[in-house]
């Protein structure tokens, strides 16, 4: 059998079906029955989402963010154990802590690297289409593994540490995916066409530089709204990266698209819609303030920007 990408959608969807089901069994969540349809409408996009309606999906998607909106996915209070157990356990173990982290990346480079060459009858063990993200898959299940092994704990405590971590994050953990929706929505409506036409009627893109600052900040801009930079690059890229600094210019298209996505990561640092790159480790380590880590990188972005501004004048057109 063929491992593909399904099957990790599968064994995701499991996860937060539990997690839904066990939330609304929780009785010290104030939220449970909207926290706990909010995590199983998620579960279903995984289980089946590829057997329902379009439509039926965005509906779902629309319930979700009127749930988060609202307010309405809550935590639940939960137990961790002492400090002390805390010093006992990482005493025990030492640095083999960081095995089951470090092998996540090594199986996964190597299950990339080897798949082409591993066949049963002729038949791939994993999916040559997505291998990356397969092998990145099979990784955390042997990293699980492996954790439970090295801390004598079992799958069922990993079960419960992921609800924990689950409502931790709330409805930050779903952003990601529905940035990546919204970039397609943008691209599909015609926003590059759009800014494009803005950029071209009341900036004066006949000064070269001012094409490359426009590129550059623009690719910011659009990443703090839409929290991805793979979302924002379509839209700058076809607006303004190929019909000017490519198509007037003549510019070099590598060169343009890496410093491009480079200055949608400085957009990444800024914006807490990058959930997961920002508000998600200040809900880990339970800062008091969520935006600390944006404002820290703030100083780092803008420099960067700056610096961008220039490679991309002088690197481009050599």
């Amino acid at each position: 059998m063929t491992l593909t990408i399904q099957h990790l959608y599968y064994l995701v969807g499991a996860i937060l079906a539990v997690t839904a089901v066990t939330t609304v069994a929780d009785r010290s969540n104030p939220k449970r029955f909207s926290s706990g349809l909010f995590w199983a409408l998620y579960s279903l996009v995984f289980l089946v989402g590829d057997l329902l309606p379009p439509i039926w999906v965005g509906i779902g998607a629309v319930i979700m963010a009127v749930i988060a909106g609202f307010g309405g996915v809550g935590s639940g209070k939960h137990a961790p154990r002492t400090p002390a157990e805390y010093q006992t356990s990482a005493k025990r173990l030492g640095n083999r802590l960081f095995i089951p982290a470090l092998a996540i990346p090594v199986i996964t480079m190597i299950g990339t690297l080897s798949a082409k060459h591993l066949m049963v009858g002729g038949v791939p063990l994993i999916d040559p289409k997505n291998t990356t993200l397969v092998s990145l898959g099979v990784g955390c299940v042997l990293s699980l593994a492996l954790a439970c092994w090295l801390t004598r704990e079992s799958p069922v405590q990993g079960l419960r540490e992921s609800r924990r971590l689950t409502d931790a994050l709330g409805w930050a953990l779903v952003l990601p995916q529905m940035l990546g929706m919204l970039g397609l929505v943008f691209s599909d409506a015609g926003v590059g066409k759009a800014v494009a036409y803005i950029t071209t009627s009341y900036i004066n893109m006949d000064i070269r530089f001012v094409a490359c600052a426009v590129y550059v900040i623009g690719m910011a801009l659009f990443t703090i709204i839409m929290g991805n930079g793979f979302a924002a690059f379509p839209v700058m890229t076809g607006g303004v990266g190929v019909p000017i600094l490519l198509g007037v210019y003549h510019g070099d298209p590598a060169v343009m698209a890496a410093i491009g996505m480079l200055s949608g990561y400085c957009g990444t640092l800024l914006t807490p819609m990058a959930a997961n790159f920002n508000i998600v480790p200040a809900a880990l380590l339970e800062l008091p303030d969520k935006n600390a880590v944006i404002r820290a990188q703030v100083p780092t972005a803008l420099a960067l920007l700056t610096c961008n501004v220039f490679l991309l004048y002088f690197l481009m057109f050599r």
